[in-house]
């Protein structure tokens, strides 16, 4: 063995080697020996010895981070998605039969593997043969590391764990384990564990915090001694994601029972949850984050619970809790009166209110959802009356009229000179549509002066067969019939800025009033209060739905950014509904 090979190979192991070579007297047999002494000198073995230690060196290292921890997953996505076209060119069958070579999954397994730090040794559970009434007792040795163990009320950043008194017996016991810590990767820890001893320091009559005062106290190792659990939760970390749908700082949470443990996320964040086992708190890591310990947030049926309360005592104090908006912005709604003095447009007559205000945005479930060659999500631009939605639909179908393009709407009224049908609309009886809307064959529909307007589902999904991006701008009503996995669409709500700025930039642009039939005219004070009141109320009942949002100040940026948004779905694996990609 030259010395200059020796040199890169594991130190421990030619220690190991060195001892193995002076040691007499072992009880084994020149062929064992031997065995062993070729196996401490295998390439092989001193290989695979510097990647694990490479991987442990590196795991907290800045340099080298996991860009995603499902690559296995993403593979047999892709494989789905070849095998579901009706030509493979021949790049796509090599592809298609590359992937499913045992090498390739291999490799992407051990990265998995690494990226979620699934490469720790997992010890056998201690066998509970007993006798008669004695009971299995088990130790663990951890390192004390940054990761919390904690009590109802206060923590300590020990071994990622929470401990609780229990409520029946007065026991220490283990609340939960956190995924990824030191004590999920012992695999020796489990909920419901009863903490006989810490450091050889007995717990009973304590409370959580004299424990948490032990082990502020320890040093290096922390022995626990543990009456296991008679059963235990072995199940694999949950694969779900989902997006968040409000800010969430565990810091200011008066219930959680380990502020240290929290999980800090902002709306439209997307969490990997890997437990529910917590009826109360779930336990999560942010997707993409390098930090592979999960930390806790509430739990969706704790989160509505505390929705439902804010409501409630709104109502008791006497507030709307949805935004006032006045009938103005909604013409030919049953609570409007008033004659409506705006363009045809087309309205869903049917609003319901208190559909909307029952529905509580927590988290949703999300897959990622690949783009498809010839195969585009349709765009709908949400927002108030008066924001500049139509605009934005105009210029980016100026920008490529063979690729953009919105639907033909269908209309009861007579077909005029010069018209024809299909083209400016689709002409047919009143009979026929009225049985149509009452089928559900509209995404929305509205009447003026007593003809009914509609845009049919058909006709949005005929754009979207031919190979074309169909642009839609809505009310906002028609996203119950929009959002569905048939369509997919990717949903941009067109925002407006403050007051003060949307006054200033329409003046100086000198916008005509959308309100005004002939466009003779600029907005209103009245006018533009309503679009401000208007997209609150749409914010606050529709915002869980939208993909993106644009603030409408300036026109030009509010165009690039619409632009760069088409430009990203067709290029770019983005989070959808779980249910759309099943």
């Amino acid at each position: 063995m030259a010395n200059g090979t020796k040199e890169k190979w594991d130190p421990a192991l030619t220690r190991l080697l060195t001892s193995l070579q002076q040691a007499t007297n072992l009880p084994s047999t020149e062929e064992e020996l031997g065995f062993l002494s070729n196996l401490l000198q295998s390439k092989e073995l001193h290989a695979l010895v510097n990647v694990h230690n490479t991987i442990i060196s590196n795991g907290s290292s800045d340099r080298f981070f996991p860009l995603l921890s499902t690559s296995l997953d993403i593979l047999t996505e892709i494989l789905e998605e070849i095998a579901q076209r009706p030509y493979m060119s021949p790049d796509c069958k090599e592809l298609f039969y590359l992937l499913q070579k045992p090498h390739i999954q291999g490799v992407l397994y051990s990265h998995d593997s690494v990226a979620q730090k699934d490469y720790y040794p997992h010890l056998p559970e201690i066998p509970r043969e007993v006798e008669d009434d004695e009971e299995t007792i088990k130790i663990v040795q951890l390192v004390k590391s940054s990761e919390p163990l904690a009590g109802a009320q206060s923590a300590e950043p020990v071994v990622g764990a929470t401990i609780k008194t229990d409520e029946s017996t007065g026991k220490i016991v283990i609340a939960r384990v956190m995924h990824g810590g030191a004590a999920d990767r012992s695999g020796l820890i489990h909920p419901g564990d009863e903490v006989v001893e810490v450091n050889n320091i007995s717990v009973e009559g304590k409370t959580p915090n004299d424990v948490l005062q032990i082990l502020q106290n320890s040093e290096g190792t922390i022995t626990f001694k543990l009456i296991p659990a008679d059963s235990k939760s072995g199940i694999r970390e949950s694969k779900v994601r989902v997006r968040a749908h409000f800010n969430y700082d565990s810091s200011t949470d008066p219930y959680i029972p380990c502020k240290e443990a929290g999980l800090d996320f902002v709306k439209g964040d997307v969490l990997h949850i890997v437990s529910q086992d917590d009826a109360y708190w779930w336990q999560a890591r942010k997707e993409g984050d390098r930090n592979m310990r999960a930390g806790l947030i509430p739990s969706r049926a704790l989160q509505e619970r505390r929705i439902i309360h804010v409501r409630t005592q709104a109502v008791k104090n006497g507030e709307d809790a949805l935004p006032v908006l006045t009938c103005s912005q909604f013409p030919k709604s049953p609570r409007c009166t008033s004659k409506p003095k705006t363009k045809k447009i087309i309205y869903d007559i049917a609003e319901n209110d208190d559909f909307d205000r029952e529905e509580i945005a927590t988290y949703e479930e999300v897959a990622k959802l690949y783009p498809r060659p010839g195969m585009y999500r349709p765009i709908v631009l949400i927002g108030a009356p008066g924001i500049g939605r139509n605009e934005l639909k105009r210029r980016l179908i100026d920008t490529n009229v063979n690729k953009y393009r919105t639907p033909t709407p269908f209309t009861t009224r007579t077909m005029r000179p010069g018209e024809e049908d299909g083209k400016e609309y689709f002409f047919v009886s009143r009979e026929v549509m009225e049985k149509d809307i009452e089928e559900g064959k509209f995404i929305e529909f509205g009447e003026y002066k007593g003809n009914l307007y509609g845009t049919s589902t058909e006709s949005v999904k005929a754009i979207i067969n031919a190979g074309k991006v169909c642009i839609l701008n809505p009310h906002y009503q028609a996203l119950k019939m929009l959002r569905t996995p048939q369509l997919k669409p990717y949903i941009i709500y067109i925002k407006p800025p403050n007051l003060e700025t949307l006054k200033e930039t329409r003046s100086a642009f000198r916008a005509r009033s959308t309100f005004d039939i002939n466009n003779s005219r600029g907005f209103t004070d009245d006018e533009f209060n309503d679009i401000i009141k208007s997209a609150a109320r749409i914010e606050f009942l529709y915002d869980h739905f939208f993909d993106e949002t644009i603030v409408n100040a300036d026109l030009a940026v509010a165009f690039s950014q619409l632009v760069s948004a088409a430009n990203r779905l067709e290029s770019e694996p983005l989070w959808v509904p779980a249910s759309w990609v099943q």
